[in-house]
């Protein structure tokens, strides 16, 4: 079959290219390179011998285009940057802030050298994985900063007002938005999860209001907030840009911090310390996790230290990695095949935990005797807090008797004393229902669903009869996604 006179014209010049290995790491500037998706192929990898669709794969994940798209042949080569920093400031895109608070949020930052260095040295785990799901949706690169004026980006981080993360999901937000919450697992810690979820918060938020300043705002204050004042500056037929907006004072500090960290970011010599570059490569990759699994055990698997596997999988809230539900474990890319290797050849128990269900009149304090292990770490390992008082039938989970034995997780870990989360162990309460109640009215009077209560309760049917006693774990009740819990932001654990 004859080519067609462009693509022919374009075979043509292929031929002409210089073949030297220098001049070929360049792409030809006539050609478009590909996007790859984020688990495609490097383009230091030998490319595959045989083509997919319509394309000839050609010099790693340069392609020629072989249809009717000749006209893409002429778009220009996307830059390809060696620092990261450099790709960040080449895809800001938001308008500039030009407000006096910038120099003061500047000045704050600037006068705290460790906090930043500390905020910057977190940073570099996480970025990359976040630039490339900023460019997958086309969404500002500004985006990939909000993270140090949410956390610090500390994916641990737990502010007083129950967010989490480091894009500090509350729990409401978070569920709506897909992160798991439970005894084991806290979605808005995990790196990929919260960010993935963060992200398309922002790209709803976007929808809703027509640009990204709007959609920050309401980010930070929540939708019913922004949509207020916008509809306040409607009926007095004024601007509704993010400017113009009667906002929260939280809110109307919000754009002008992250305007201040842009900035300190896009003029590094602002800072009395040097901006080390940062690889324009993942730092991590995922895992499957290949079974239950003590988080100690999978750090020495990879050679890690534990802190350093926690910083990756912060989700985890217990001392072991239940597996279950597609659960991933993040890694050092060059830490994957360390760690297969040592798994291949550990002869130990991977878990040495188990669960155990407590006896009438027994305490924490019995039981951590019995067990060996301290009050407070038994407290800790099961998300209790303060003097919150624990039942019979309660479940804790607690050392295995002895190295030998083995653990009972595949037969309890879905139980349902297992199913709330940290922070709603320390909220629940014990309610004995009323003449008149109903499963709606107890809801509301504790700010939760009743799908909530008939879950914990294993409750078959709406139907309630007085005297009969519940458990209730209540919601904390923020009627926005973050309005109050801004305060927390710069005592946030660094």
């Amino acid at each position: 079959m004859a080519l067609k006179p462009a693509f022919a014209a374009a075979i043509a010049f292929l031929v002409t290219w210089p073949a030297s290995a220098a001049e070929w790491g360049q792409a030809p500037p006539a050609l478009i390179q590909a996007q790859r998706p984020a688990d495609a192929t490097p383009a230091s990898a030998t490319p595959s011998a045989t083509p997919t669709d319509n394309s000839v794969p050609l010099l790693g994940n340069v392609q020629m285009i072989a249809d009717p798209v000749v006209e893409a042949l002429a778009a220009p080569v996307a830059p390809r940057y060696s620092d990261l920093w450099q790709r960040i400031r080449a895809g800001f895109a938001l308008e500039e802030v030009d407000s006096p608070l910038v120099a003061r949020h500047e000045a704050w930052y600037l006068n705290r050298p460790e906090y930043v260095q500390r905020m910057i040295e977190r940073s570099r785990l996480y970025l990359y994985f976040v630039v490339e799901e900023l460019e997958k949706r086309g969404m500002p690169t500004e985006i990939a900063l909000l993270p140090m004026i949410e956390s610090a980006y500390n994916p641990q981080a737990y502010s007083r007002m129950r967010a989490a993360g480091m894009w500090q999901f509350i729990s409401s937000t978070g569920r709506k938005y897909g992160l798991q919450q439970n005894f084991w697992y806290d979605g808005r810690r995990d790196v990929l999860a919260a960010t993935r979820a963060a992200l398309d918060y922002l790209q709803v938020l976007h929808d809703n209001f027509g640009s990204w300043e709007l959609a920050l705002a309401a980010y930070n204050c929540g939708e019913n907030g922004v949509e207020r004042a916008v509809a306040r500056n409607r009926a007095r037929h004024k601007p509704t840009n993010y400017f113009s907006l009667k906002l929260p004072r939280e809110t109307r500090n919000y754009l002008p911090k992250l305007q201040a960290v842009k900035n300190i970011i896009s003029n590094p010599q602002m800072l009395d310390f040097e901006l080390e570059a940062i690889p324009n490569e993942p730092y991590f990759t995922v895992i499957e996790a290949p079974a239950h699994m003590d988080v100690v055990k999978a750090a020495q698997l990879a050679d890690m230290p534990v802190e350093e596997f926690r910083s990756l999988n912060p989700a985890y809230c217990r001392p072991v990695i239940i597996q279950a539900t597609a659960r991933q474990i993040l890694l050092p890319v060059d830490k994957v095949d360390e760690f297969n290797s040592n798994l291949e050849q550990n002869s130990e128990p991977l878990v040495t935990w188990q669960t155990y269900t407590l006896k009438k009149d027994e305490t924490l304090e019995k039981v951590a005797a019995k067990f060996n292990i301290e009050a407070d770490r038994l407290r800790e390992v099961n998300g209790l807090s303060g003097r919150k008082r624990v039942q019979p039938g309660q479940m804790l989970l607690v050392p295995l008797e002895s190295e030998d034995a083995e653990t009972n997780l595949d037969e309890t870990y879905r139980l349902r004393d297992f199913q709330a989360s940290p922070e709603e162990y320390a909220a629940s309460v014990r309610y004995r229902v009323r003449s008149g109640d109903t499963l709606s009215s107890i809801a509301r009077r504790h700010h939760t669903s009743v799908a909530r209560i008939k879950t914990i309760n294993s409750l078959k049917s709406n139907q309630l009869h007085a005297g009969q006693r519940l458990v209730i774990y209540q919601d904390s009740r923020p009627a926005r996604h973050a309005t109050s819990r801004r305060r927390h932001i710069h005592r946030v654990s660094n």
